[in-house]
């Protein structure tokens, strides 16, 4: 019998020791819910759980992302459906102008619906936006990322849906300012250039051409030629006179070739002066625009927002800010001073121009419905992604749960068997301190 060394009583807190191990693995598995809470308790399990873990939150991720996917999409399709709505008005228009009941002055409020119209279509594509984003001025192209590994990409693009791309944006109209120039001394013959409103008019004889201003009854009150040369457009002397047979003029600060003039009195009497004039439409949307002199010989255009959206150095060829190249406006002879453009909707004014602009029209409605349908396919598809997904996700997730939970059961059973053991070893412990009691009965 020795003392020194009770085996019995360490081997007892050996297996307590363990026994008070595997409980406390056992608590912690239970109150965890994992069967893996650390590398050590499976390493390859593990390893093979995160990589679960990563692919399970990458499709959940993805299927996110689709839904985003479909959300800019409905966000386009329900601007487009906007621009249908428009382009059906505008279709409407011109088959009621292209009908020759209508008088002028019936197609001129016809025409200004029509303008208004295509600058709201301008407007809509320029300013839809998703996220900040914008989806309809024909720059979006973009990745959904509908994976949850690299590549797994699904391409998205949306055409420019803004009335120049649609074909229903027309003439573009360039305000020019003029004065009235009244004859000096005692009229000898009343002056013919009244308030009111004039038409250009080009007029062709043999190698010259000079430009008529007529009334709206048709006659003629001023042209653009001289007694020795003929001028530009810029000059235009009336019929009446003074004393000193000096003539009336109009003098503006830009050939007018084309369009319309307008004379107004103001209260203090003075004659103001509008010219017009209509230039072609290299890339302008429908809408208003300003031209600015920010400098000597340099000029900007700018929208109706004062965004500058053209530069020019010699007041006369305005290009794009966004390449430097790409001509937006072009007049026949440099512009002074600050002037205003317009550029309005497709030609209806006429009976031939609303009948072209019908075929035209129908061109449009066919290009957004090409559009919508495209979108509506990419929507579909997505929403089977989603479906694929949300199955692939729940799949996984059932199978890193087979490898990283713990089944609560068979968990409960093995807590039950350690703490059964770890109470008899206890008690095991305390017999086996005692044993070396008995020496002393040696010692008596």
């Amino acid at each position: 019998m020795i003392i020194n060394h009770n085996i019995s009583a360490l081997n007892t807190y050996r297996q307590l020791s363990l026994n008070n191990s595997n409980a406390a693995k056992s608590i912690e598995k239970l109150s965890s819910g994992y069967r893996i809470n650390r590398a050590g308790d499976d390493a390859a399990g593990l390893a093979i759980s995160e990589k679960m873990r990563a692919q399970i939150r990458g499709l959940n991720m993805a299927s996110k992302n689709a839904q985003d996917g479909i959300s800019l999409i409905q966000t386009a399709e329900g601007a487009l459906n906007e621009t249908h709505e428009i382009l059906q008005r505008m279709r409407e228009l011109a088959v009621q102008s292209a009908n020759d009941t209508n008088t002028d002055f019936d197609r001129e409020s016809l025409q200004k619906e029509v303008d208004q119209l295509a600058q709201e279509l301008s407007r809509i594509g320029a300013t839809t936006e998703f996220n900040t984003k914008k989806i309809l001025d024909g720059t979006f192209t973009g990745r959904l990322h509908i994976g949850a590994n690299a590549d797994q990409n699904l391409e998205i693009s949306i055409g420019d849906m803004r009335g120049l791309a649609l074909g229903m944006v027309g003439k573009t109209v360039v305000e020019v300012k003029g004065t009235y120039n009244k004859p000096t001394g005692t009229p000898t013959s009343e002056n013919s250039i009244v308030p009111g409103e004039y038409t250009v008019k080009e007029v062709i004889e043999g190698t010259d051409k000079y430009y008529q201003l007529v009334d709206v009854n048709g006659n003629v009150v001023a042209d653009s030629k001289n007694d020795t040369d003929l001028t530009d457009g810029i000059t235009f002397k009336g019929k009446g006179k003074g004393s000193d047979g000096s003539s009336e003029e109009l003098e503006f600060t830009h050939p007018v070739t084309s369009g319309k003039v307008t004379v107004k009195e103001d209260a203090a009497g003075t004659r103001v002066v509008t010219g017009t004039l209509i230039v072609e439409n290299k890339g302008l949307q429908a809408g208003e625009y300003t031209i600015k002199e920010v400098g000597t010989g340099n000029y900007e255009l700018q929208d109706s927002n004062g965004n500058t959206i053209a530069t020019s150095a010699d007041g006369q060829k305005f290009t794009s800010i966004e390449d430097g190249e790409t001509e937006l406006l072009t007049l026949s002879a440099a512009i002074t001073g600050d002037e205003k453009v317009t550029v309005g909707g497709i030609d209806i004014s006429s009976q031939t121009a609303a009948n072209d602009a019908i075929t035209a029209i129908n061109n449009a409605i066919n290009k957004v419905s090409t559009e919508r349908a495209k979108l509506g396919a990419y929507q579909n598809r997505l929403e089977h992604t989603i479906n694929n997904l949300g199955a692939s996700a729940e799949n996984l997730t059932a199978a890193e749960s087979r490898i990283r939970d713990v089944d609560m059961a068979k968990e409960m059973m093995e807590y039950t068997k350690n703490s059964i053991l770890q109470q008899a070893a206890q008690a095991m412990l305390a017999h086996a301190n005692q044993m070396p009691q008995g020496v002393l009965q040696l010692l008596r």
